[in-house]
């Protein structure tokens, strides 16, 4: 068989792992929203003090893209990624064993760091081995193994934390994950050479690469809309859980599953992408999936039925991806020279902006209920979803 035969399979396979890759690393960012109550009762905190296990992790996660991306153009985006699935192995199983609250912080940072250099440096891969016109549909397919993850982790941060094995049972869990994919990854990549793609063209340094993509117009354009994304969308969704938990009394493991349904319109949106993209284009989808994103959290406020919460997430998990992956698309597109830096910062902007968001909504949560909340996301999504659809008018898209 020639290698013009064989590759096809072999980028099957590659994309097959790597979401698989991307499942546990949406389980771990997901995973702490519903053990927030759980941690704060083993510690003697309040769930917002406990989110400082998130922010932590967002903050690490969002920094230490400014080193991947550039190191994964240089060396090969998914030799990288395997190398970060075993520093997770490490983090998640450091994490499971903290002793204190402190300790767990200082674990969850270096977990974050190491998840930095999944997500990211995967779909920059794609935008190195796929073309553009099919890059919506193959995104979509790493975004169904993240979504699964995100359900997943959801469901069994709302178990764990009503079960005996609490959150170090639930962190044991995804190392032993990691590691079984890091394993595999690497065994596949050993026989694979290194794209030439993953080598930049010219061997720009760290800086110059960060340069390189922020000096492009349209990439702070879509760096600043997913910054919105995080603090706006992700920020809060972290106390969602808790937000069930107090105001209807439900247990953790019912919250958690309610929310999850988040990751189920992401689904839906991910085995319908294709047509979605024929038929309403980027600019509707954007401005649609702002809408239905704000809708949700004005929705969660005004309902007073609590099993309505469930079917509330899944449009808000449907609308999230209309906007975050024409945006994710936009992404692996802005500097296709170091995609992997671009893509990073990307990633970065996004989970700088869920710390900001995750640090806006635990102070909200402890000391002025409910209602801000879900009400500053109901109008700032939208108008995010707004804004960046003008944006795509303006660039003729």
């Amino acid at each position: 068989m020639s290698a013009a035969q064989a590759a096809p399979p072999r980028n099957t396979l590659t994309i097959f792992l790597l979401s698989c890759a991307a499942f546990f690393s949406g389980a771990a960012l997901r995973i702490c929203d519903s053990l927030l109550p759980r941690l704060g009762h083993d510690f003697g905190r309040t769930p917002g003090a406990a989110g400082r296990v998130i922010i932590s992790f967002s903050i690490a996660y969002g920094l230490m893209q400014l080193l991947f991306g550039p190191l994964g153009d240089r060396y090969g985006k998914a030799r990288l990624v395997c190398v970060a699935l075993f520093g997770c192995t490490a983090g998640a199983l450091v994490s499971a064993l903290a002793p204190s609250f402190d300790a767990l912080v200082l674990a969850r940072i270096s977990w974050g760091m190491a998840a930095a250099g999944v997500i990211p440096l995967a779909m920059a891969w794609i935008g190195d081995t796929v073309p553009y016109e099919l890059r919506q549909a193959t995104l979509a397919r790493l975004l169904t193994g993240t979504l699964s993850g995100m359900m997943a982790g959801q469901l069994a941060g709302g178990l764990f934390g009503d079960s005996a094995l609490g959150w170090r049972g639930a962190f044991f869990t995804l190392s032993a994950g990691y590691l079984t994919v890091a394993v595999l990854l690497l065994i596949l990549l050993r026989s694979t050479p290194v794209p030439t793609a993953a080598r930049p063209p010219a061997r720009l340094e760290f800086v110059a690469q960060l340069r390189s993509v922020l000096r492009v117009p349209w990439a702070r354009v879509v760096l600043v809309a997913v910054m919105a994304e995080g603090i706006f969308l992700l920020g809060p969704m972290a106390y969602l859980p808790s937000y069930l938990h107090q105001r209807y009394g439900l247990s953790l493991s019912v919250a958690s599953a309610l929310i999850a349904l988040y990751a189920v319109g992401g689904l839906v949106y991910a085995v319908t992408a294709r047509q979605l993209v024929r038929r309403l284009g980027e600019r509707r989808m954007v401005f649609v999936g702002g809408l239905l994103m704000g809708a949700g959290y004005l929705a969660w406020w005004l309902s007073s039925w609590w099993a309505l919460a469930g079917p509330i997430a899944l449009l808000v998990g449907f609308g999230t991806y209309l906007y975050h992956n024409t945006l994710q698309t936009h992404a692996t597109q802005m500097v296709p020279s170091v995609r992997g830096t671009a893509v990073a910062l990307f990633a970065f902007c996004l989970f700088v902006g869920q710390a900001i968001g995750v640090t806006l909504a635990g102070y909200a949560f402890d000391h002025l209920g409910h209602a801000p909340l879900l009400l500053g996301p109901a109008l700032a999504l939208p108008l995010a979803g707004w804004g960046f659809a003008w944006a795509l008018g303006r660039r003729g898209e």
